[in-house]
C-alpha cells in the first residue's frame, strides 16, 4: 500500500474517533475515487497518481464554488469549500511563483525548446514536477509567455 493511501486511512480512523464528518465524508470520498481508477484502470495507484486524482478533485471543488456562488447557492458553496479544505491537507505545499518560474526555465533548457511547437515537450518535463502543487492551466499560460 502506498503511503499516502496509508495516510489517508490513519486520517479517516481519527475523523471517526473525533466525530468530524465533514472531513470523514471527504476522506471517504477520496478513498472511493481511488478505488474507482483502480478498478476502472486494474492497476494499484502509486503516490504520484494519487495526487493526481486529488489535484482533480481539488479543481471539481473550485470549478462548484464558483457555479455555486454565480447561482446565489452559498451553503452549497460552503460544503463544496470545507471539501477542499480537508483535500488541501492531503495535497503538498503549492509552489510559489518564483519555483514555478524555476520549473519552467530548466525544462525549456532541458528539452532546447525554441518555439511553440515545443510545448509539449516542455509541458512534459515540467507537469511531473508541479503536479498537485500548481494549477496546470496558469503553468500552461506561463509556458507559452516564456516560449
Amino acid at each position: 500500500m502506498s503511503d499516502l493511501k496509508s495516510t489517508l486511512t490513519e486520517q479517516m480512523k481519527d475523523a471517526m474517533r473525533a466525530k468530524d464528518k465533514v472531513r470523514l465524508g471527504t476522506i471517504r470520498m477520496i478513498q472511493a475515487e481511488i478505488q474507482r481508477v483502480e478498478v476502472d484502470e486494474r492497476v494499484e495507484l502509486n503516490d504520484e497518481r494519487i495526487l493526481a486524482v486529488m489535484d482533480k478533485m481539488q479543481k471539481q471543488r473550485k470549478d462548484s464554488i464558483t457555479q455555486y456562488l454565480a447561482a446565489e447557492r452559498p451553503e452549497l458553496a460552503e460544503k463544496e469549500q470545507q471539501e477542499l479544505e480537508v483535500i488541501k491537507t492531503f495535497l503538498p505545499q503549492p509552489l510559489s511563483d518564483t519555483e514555478i518560474a524555476q520549473i519552467i526555465d530548466d525544462a525549456i533548457a532541458a528539452s532546447g525548446a525554441s518555439s511553440m511547437q515545443d510545448m509539449g515537450k516542455v509541458m512534459a518535463l515540467v507537469k511531473p514536477q508541479v503536479q498537485g502543487r500548481a494549477d496546470m492551466g496558469s503553468i500552461s499560460g506561463l509556458v507559452k509567455q516564456k516560449l
